[in-house]
């Protein structure tokens, strides 16, 4: 064999071996766990967004319907559509999840929102027009499904941070994830979440 035969050889398996040492380390420092733990936040927090977006899209068509028959709540009708443009004001980049004062700035938008919609079911339930009327009752039983899943999603989305922030926190993943700049991220709380649990009730 010659020397120039040897000398490739030589170099094909150190690369094969740094190949394999890269992957045994990558995967006992912990990055695949963040990298996979991460993911799981990105598509967790993704439902929350579909599910908040779903809620606002009803929100022209209940406030189009009660105005119908209680134009007079003038106040009450402003400050639901407020609400709204205030939640769609607000983007939600990914960076939204790296940045808790963002982060709580968009959730108490949601919030804000949620209450003026709750507020506006409650007056609808006044007017006995409004409550027999079918796309109301409609309009009604979609939030109330809306509100559902919204707490659904934003479970999953808690258990995602959580398992991903443990991750980021643990001994020897956290070296490497101060490596790569991965930091905790934020959740849902009882300060942040303010409003109730419970979604708005249907009463005929």
């Amino acid at each position: 064999m010659s020397s120039l035969s040897a000398l490739r050889r030589f170099i094909r398996l150190s690369l094969s071996a740094s190949l394999v040492a890269a992957s045994l380390v990558s995967s006992g420092c912990g990055y695949n766990r963040i990298q996979s733990t991460d993911e799981q936040v990105s598509a967790a927090w993704s439902e929350v967004l579909n599910q908040y977006q779903r809620r606002a899209d009803l929100v022209p068509n209940m406030v189009n319907i009660v105005k119908g028959y209680a134009a007079h709540e003038k106040e009450l009708f402003m400050k639901v559509t407020e609400a709204r443009a205030r939640v769609g004001s607000i983007q939600a980049t990914p960076g939204l999840l790296n940045d808790q004062q963002a982060f709580d700035r968009f959730v108490s938008a949601q919030n804000e929102l949620r209450g003026s919609l709750s507020r506006l079911i409650a007056v609808a339930e006044n007017y006995p027009q409004v409550k027999a009327d079918g796309a109301f009752r409609d309009l009604q039983a979609q939030i109330e499904g809306t509100e559902n899943r919204i707490a659904v999603a934003r479970n999953r989305y808690i258990e995602a941070v959580r398992q991903y922030n443990v991750t980021v926190r643990s001994f020897p993943a956290n070296m490497t994830a101060k490596m790569f700049n991965y930091t905790t991220k934020p959740t849902f709380s009882p300060a942040v979440e303010e409003a109730p649990a419970k979604p708005p009730t249907i009463e005929f």
